[in-house]
């Protein structure tokens, strides 16, 4: 029998006998699947924390407690970089538009009226219709639960500060025709399905310039490996690498 002195008297070895390894603390991120000590002061540096609550508010209502503060920066990151290239933004995956409204906010996006970012999604969940065989069994289609209502009339108001935001509502690929820019500086994928993340990427790519960074929201989640090895394909294909994050998210940088 185990008595609570005996227990006090138990000490952790890292790692663990058993191969496991574990976080010791204190940590400084503790979300989203990500457990570090790791530095963390991008979380509160002025300029991102303001573009990060400013996104955060736009999904709080239906997700109290979201805390996906490492993604959203790492597209504020990406996003950053394509001001440096020529071309438009487009993110591929919106729902309420924390990652948008998160860069759009980073960025003074209203210094910028010779771009336009891209804003395409159904805005009532995932498009059952194009699961493929492996998710529905997987059962993607129970992530509805989270993308319950119609969220349009909620972005189009979010958005209604930025004319050169352009909003397209409905499920890819069918309203890729309905996207006119010629060149992306910057691009986000996060449809939770393969079929049509992997329509935006071929569709997308050859608009990318060098340089522009394409942000894979589901690429390392466990739930979506059926998107992570067709993009792995997709990448064996064009001839690139994909970098993948411990956030879950992959990236890929045009060449």
């Amino acid at each position: 029998m185990t008595t609570d002195k005996d227990k006090l008297n138990i000490t952790v070895q890292f790692p663990l006998p058993d191969g496991r390894t574990l976080v010791p603390g204190p940590l400084n991120y503790n979300s989203d699947g990500l457990a570090t000590r790791h530095n963390t002061e991008f979380a509160s540096e002025p300029r991102f924390a303001q573009a990060y609550e400013a996104g955060l508010r736009t999904i709080e209502a239906r997700r109290p407690g979201l805390n996906i503060r490492w993604r959203a920066h790492v597209c504020c990151w990406a996003a950053e970089h394509g001001l440096r290239l020529e071309g438009d933004f487009i993110e591929f995956g919106v729902f309420t538009g924390l990652y948008s409204r998160a860069i759009t906010e980073y960025l003074n996006w209203e210094r910028y009226p010779e771009r336009t970012f891209w804003l395409l999604d159904t805005f009532e969940g995932i498009e059952t219709s194009l699961l493929t065989e492996a998710e529905q069994r997987r059962g993607i289609q129970k992530m509805n639960r989270k993308y319950a209502g119609d969220v349009y009339p909620e972005v189009v108001a979010t958005f209604s500060i930025y004319p050169n935001v352009r909003i397209v509502k409905g499920a890819v690929p069918a309203t890729l025709e309905q996207v006119t820019l010629e060149r992306a500086a910057y691009v986000s994928i996060d449809m939770n399905a393969v079929v049509p993340e992997i329509a935006a990427a071929e569709f997308i790519w050859d608009k990318m310039v060098p340089g522009a960074v394409m942000v894979l929201d589901d690429y390392g989640f466990m739930p979506h490996i059926e998107q992570k090895r067709a993009f792995d394909q997709f990448a064996r294909d064009k001839g690139i690498g994909i970098l993948s994050l411990p956030t879950g998210q992959g990236l890929i940088i045009k060449s």
